[in-house]
Protein backbone atom coordinates (compact mmCIF):
# COMPACT_ATOMS: atom_id res chain seq x y z
CA UNK A 1 0.00 0.00 0.00
CA UNK A 2 1.31 3.57 -1.26
CA UNK A 3 2.08 5.78 1.44
CA UNK A 4 2.93 9.20 0.79
CA UNK A 5 4.61 9.87 4.01
CA UNK A 6 7.08 7.40 3.40
CA UNK A 7 7.26 8.21 -0.03
CA UNK A 8 8.19 12.09 0.61
CA UNK A 9 10.98 10.95 3.19
CA UNK A 10 12.40 8.48 0.50
CA UNK A 11 12.35 11.26 -1.77
CA UNK A 12 14.05 13.64 0.80
CA UNK A 13 10.88 16.17 1.06
CA UNK A 14 9.89 18.38 3.96
CA UNK A 15 6.08 17.76 4.86
CA UNK A 16 4.79 20.47 6.65
CA UNK A 17 1.47 20.74 8.41
CA UNK A 18 0.17 24.58 8.55
CA UNK A 19 -3.18 26.45 8.26
CA UNK A 20 -3.38 27.43 4.49
CA UNK A 21 -6.59 28.47 2.98
CA UNK A 22 -6.40 28.74 -1.00
CA UNK A 23 -5.74 24.85 -1.23
CA UNK A 24 -5.03 21.47 0.57
CA UNK A 25 -1.55 21.28 -0.27
CA UNK A 26 1.22 23.35 -1.91
CA UNK A 27 4.03 21.97 -3.37
CA UNK A 28 7.33 24.37 -3.25
CA UNK A 29 10.06 23.38 -5.29
CA UNK A 30 12.25 26.50 -4.10
CA UNK A 31 12.29 24.90 -0.62
CA UNK A 32 11.87 21.32 -1.72
CA UNK A 33 8.84 20.60 0.73
CA UNK A 34 4.79 20.24 0.79
CA UNK A 35 2.75 21.88 2.68
CA UNK A 36 -0.47 20.17 3.84
CA UNK A 37 -3.34 22.44 5.35
CA UNK A 38 -3.89 21.45 9.07
CA UNK A 39 -7.13 19.87 10.42
CA UNK A 40 -7.98 17.77 7.04
CA UNK A 41 -9.18 14.64 7.61
CA UNK A 42 -7.16 11.33 7.50
CA UNK A 43 -8.33 10.62 3.92
CA UNK A 44 -8.04 14.38 3.11
CA UNK A 45 -4.45 14.53 4.37
CA UNK A 46 -2.99 11.39 2.80
CA UNK A 47 -4.74 12.15 -0.77
CA UNK A 48 -3.70 16.07 -0.72
CA UNK A 49 0.00 14.99 0.06
CA UNK A 50 -0.35 12.42 -2.74
CA UNK A 51 -0.72 15.05 -4.96
CA UNK A 52 2.00 17.46 -3.76
CA UNK A 53 4.44 14.89 -4.34
CA UNK A 54 3.33 13.95 -7.82
CA UNK A 55 3.78 17.52 -8.49
CA UNK A 56 7.50 16.96 -7.39
CA UNK A 57 8.06 13.70 -9.60
CA UNK A 58 6.81 15.65 -12.24
CA UNK A 59 8.90 18.02 -11.55
CA UNK A 60 6.33 20.97 -11.74
CA UNK A 61 7.18 24.59 -10.81
CA UNK A 62 3.84 26.08 -11.27
CA UNK A 63 0.35 25.50 -10.57
CA UNK A 64 -1.21 25.65 -14.16
CA UNK A 65 -4.25 23.50 -14.70
CA UNK A 66 -2.29 20.75 -17.16
CA UNK A 67 0.00 20.26 -14.02
CA UNK A 68 -2.84 19.90 -11.28
CA UNK A 69 -4.53 17.45 -13.81
CA UNK A 70 -0.80 15.25 -14.19
CA UNK A 71 -0.55 15.41 -10.29
CA UNK A 72 -4.26 14.54 -10.37
CA UNK A 73 -3.77 11.32 -12.43
CA UNK A 74 -0.17 9.78 -10.35
CA UNK A 75 -1.51 10.82 -7.35
CA UNK A 76 -4.49 9.09 -7.95
CA UNK A 77 -2.45 6.12 -9.49
CA UNK A 78 -0.44 5.55 -6.47
CA UNK A 79 -2.96 5.31 -4.21
CA UNK A 80 -5.77 3.07 -5.69
CA UNK A 81 -5.44 -0.17 -6.73
CA UNK A 82 -6.38 -1.26 -9.93
CA UNK A 83 -7.52 -4.49 -9.04
CA UNK A 84 -9.20 -3.44 -5.78
CA UNK A 85 -10.67 -0.94 -7.37
CA UNK A 86 -12.23 -3.81 -9.77
CA UNK A 87 -14.04 -5.46 -7.46
CA UNK A 88 -15.23 -2.84 -5.34
CA UNK A 89 -17.19 -2.07 -8.84
CA UNK A 90 -18.54 -5.28 -8.53
CA UNK A 91 -20.11 -4.57 -5.06
CA UNK A 92 -21.29 -0.78 -5.72
CA UNK A 93 -20.97 1.45 -9.08
CA UNK A 94 -21.18 4.79 -6.64
CA UNK A 95 -18.33 6.95 -6.86
CA UNK A 96 -18.78 8.49 -3.18
CA UNK A 97 -18.51 4.66 -1.77
CA UNK A 98 -15.85 3.50 -3.66
CA UNK A 99 -13.78 6.21 -2.18
CA UNK A 100 -14.50 5.67 1.17
CA UNK A 101 -13.50 2.12 0.64
CA UNK A 102 -10.35 3.21 -1.23
CA UNK A 103 -9.47 5.55 1.40
CA UNK A 104 -9.33 8.62 -1.40
CA UNK A 105 -10.93 11.63 -2.14
CA UNK A 106 -13.93 11.46 -4.67
CA UNK A 107 -12.07 13.72 -6.66
CA UNK A 108 -8.72 11.59 -6.99
CA UNK A 109 -11.52 8.38 -7.45
CA UNK A 110 -13.15 10.10 -10.36
CA UNK A 111 -9.75 10.99 -11.86
CA UNK A 112 -8.61 6.88 -11.60
CA UNK A 113 -11.79 5.78 -13.34
CA UNK A 114 -11.97 8.29 -15.61
CA UNK A 115 -7.81 7.20 -16.49
CA UNK A 116 -8.60 3.55 -16.86
CA UNK A 117 -11.99 3.58 -18.44
CA UNK A 118 -13.90 2.66 -15.79
CA UNK A 119 -16.17 5.69 -15.45
CA UNK A 120 -19.56 4.21 -16.51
Amino acid sequence: MYDPYQHADELGLTVLHRPIRTAHELWLPDHNAVVVRTGLRAVHDRSALAHGLAHAVLGHTDDRPKHEVQADRMAAANLIDLDECRELMKWTPDCHRLARELGVTTRLTRVFLNVNHLAG
